[in-house]
């Protein structure tokens, strides 16, 4: 028998299991969780601002979780007597009904101690799933996508799903002490004071602009509005390029790297190309008029200058996107990459 002949004989063993993973699940967690919500309601509360229904991985569980959220937040108490007349009653757990089920996870319960870890523990493996589904996916359109599909848009889809997921899966929210916000407050004003020009933000190199904002603040959104005309653009692209010049990394203990100065800009442009736009800032740079350059009406020393500022400015971190067209989520893909 040759080789393919082995492999297929193999193949039709009936003999032989099925290699199956199951996705990964803490039924025993489930469990523990909603036993200790059934005993004292306090326990739903501990995890409802992070842990939903869906991710619970056993379906009646999911229906046992939402039905005790909803009745707990009508301001009832949530316990087996008053859940079962809303989760199927012909449904068997094993050799049990739903409502003797309900009694068992209640009589099993030991605390609400540790109901916030089993929360944790649940959500994390829900987490992994999402996971195990986005990477089947990938898997799945890489080898069916039709030819009219890019890889780049598979590859910025698979971004942006990944993201959503890191930024949702998160259960450290909630409210922070006064404590640890002054203690914020004062790591922001040490970090001024470190920072060239005594800003809590990022100088944009303009100081009666910085005069006026503090520097550019993470959590800001600048929208710059005039009519055409107004010098908008040479406003934005002197701000970043001042910014990618200054920019002076620092290792950080963790070996991580972290602005200290400036930073990496990415500029978006939808409708100058990349080349108006490198022009304008070598015109910003060497003071010789942008329409000079694009003429090459200049003179020697002009055009000594211009290569002197190109040969500083090849070091500096700004990268000019000129797609046309772009959606939110590849705009934001592209950038997380810088």
């Amino acid at each position: 028998m040759n080789e393919v002949a082995r492999n297929i004989a193999s193949l039709s063993n009936k003999d032989a299991a099925p290699h199956y993973r199951e996705a990964p699940n803490n039924i025993e967690a489930e469990q523990a969780l909603l036993g200790a919500i059934l005993v004292n309601n306090d326990a739903y509360y501990r995890v409802s601002d992070f842990l939903k229904p869906t991710h619970l991985y056993e379906p009646l569980h999911r229906k046992i979780f939402e039905v005790a959220g909803d009745i707990i937040r009508m301001g009832k108490t949530a316990n087996p007597v008053t859940i079962k007349n809303f989760v199927p009653a012909d449904e068997k757990v094993g050799d049990m009904t739903v409502a003797q089920y309900l009694a068992r996870l209640a009589a099993e319960a030991v605390s609400i101690i540790n109901a916030e870890d089993y929360g944790r523990a649940i959500y994390d493996l829900a987490l992994r799933r999402a996971l195990i589904t986005i990477g089947e996916d990938v898997v799945n359109i890489a080898y069916d996508a039709p030819l009219d599909m890019p890889p780049q848009s598979q590859i910025e889809d698979t971004e942006r799903r990944l993201f959503e997921l890191a930024e949702n899966g998160r259960y450290d929210g909630g409210f922070q002490s006064f404590n640890d916000a002054v203690a914020l407050a004062i790591d922001m004003a040490g970090q001024a004071f470190e920072r060239d020009g005594h800003l809590s933000g990022i100088s944009t190199g303009i100081m009666s602009l910085d005069g006026k904002m503090g520097g550019l603040q993470r959590s800001d959104l600048i929208v710059l509005a005039g009519r055409p005309g107004m010098g908008k653009t040479s406003l934005a692209t002197n701000i970043a390029y001042n910014i990618a010049a200054s920019y002076e990394p620092e290792v950080q203990p963790d070996g991580s790297m972290k602005a200290k100065n400036g930073g990496v800009v990415g500029f978006y442009s939808l409708e100058m190309s990349s080349e108006q736009l490198a022009t304008r800032i070598i015109s910003e740079q060497t003071e010789v008029s942008s329409s000079k350059i694009r003429r090459g009406d200049i003179t020697e020393a002009d055009f000594e200058k211009l290569v002197a500022c190109s040969q500083m400015m090849q070091k500096v971190p700004l990268f000019i996107d000129q797609t046309g067209g772009i959606s939110i989520a590849q705009l934001s893909a592209r950038a997380r990459r810088l």
